[in-house]
């Protein structure tokens, strides 16, 4: 090849085609190789529909307007309560959002806690962050919302999944062009959902083998299951970072690319 051709693979491949084989356009295993590690995925899984989420994921929808919050293991988008009953009873809710709320609920009960009024001397909520929708109110009102079969902390129709109980962290290489991305993901998350995390940096993931120390994994097995053990608490034990070491998922392309 002439010298002034010794560019890029992308340059190298542009020739090849254009030169050599008159005009043809790229093939699909040569379009991969020349996009490189920065091309968008095609169609990822919506976060929202994940069985598991991380606590950095719920800290991202913090406002008023999209509002998620954990509690008691699970996470909830409050998101349309709010739309719902805009106003002063949502105000503590959009405070909360991105935020784990546990802390407001009795374990015993799984309910909001309770106190005693020290006015009163009744049982009633006790929320320091202000009431909020659904609380009854401590005084007789005539202006009380009972359009409801139950409170929004119970309803499973704001529930989009669960807080992972542990995170974890894993290098995806890819042999094909050496792109290495890291994610962070939940323990509890099999393969086959870590590879849909994925697909925001190879909308192809689909169309890999992977292996780890070269034995193909079993993807619908956690990274645990795959004796992919988490070492976080011998680092922890030895005053080692987390991330000390963090393990390495290879992929090997399979020449047979998956639409994401």
């Amino acid at each position: 090849i002439h010298a002034e051709y010794m560019g890029t693979l992308s340059e190298c491949l542009f020739f090849f085609d254009h030169v050599f084989f008159h005009f043809e356009p790229l093939t699909l295993l040569q379009q991969l190789l020349c996009r490189g590690p920065s091309a968008p995925a095609m169609e990822v899984k919506g976060a929202r529909t994940r069985r598991y989420h991380t606590p950095k994921e719920v800290a991202l929808h913090n406002v008023e307007a999209d509002c998620w919050v954990s509690a008691r293991g699970k996470v909830l988008d409050l998101t349309p309560l709010i739309a719902r009953y805009r106003g002063a009873l949502t105000i503590p809710i959009a405070r909360a959002a991105g935020t784990d709320i546990t802390h407001w609920f009795d374990r015993a009960t799984d309910d909001i806690k309770r106190c005693v009024d020290p006015v009163t001397g009744l049982q009633q909520y006790y929320t320091p962050q202000g009431p909020f929708v659904h609380i009854p109110p401590s005084v007789a009102t005539t202006n009380l919302d009972n359009d409801y079969d139950i409170p929004w902390w119970q309803d499973e129709q704001y529930v989009i999944g669960y807080l992972t109980k542990k995170t974890r962290q894993v290098r995806i290489v890819n042999t094909l062009n050496q792109h290495e991305a890291t994610l962070e993901v939940c323990s509890e998350e099999t393969l086959n959902e870590i590879q849909d995390r994925y697909l925001e940096f190879n909308a192809h993931a689909a169309s890999y083998t992977w292996k780890r120390l070269g034995e193909r994994l079993k993807m619908d097995q956690t990274l645990e299951e795959n004796s992919i053990v988490d070492e976080s608490e011998d680092f922890d034990e030895l005053g080692l970072p987390d991330d000390y070491y963090i393990p390495a998922i290879h992929l090997y392309f399979n020449d047979d690319l998956t639409i994401g």
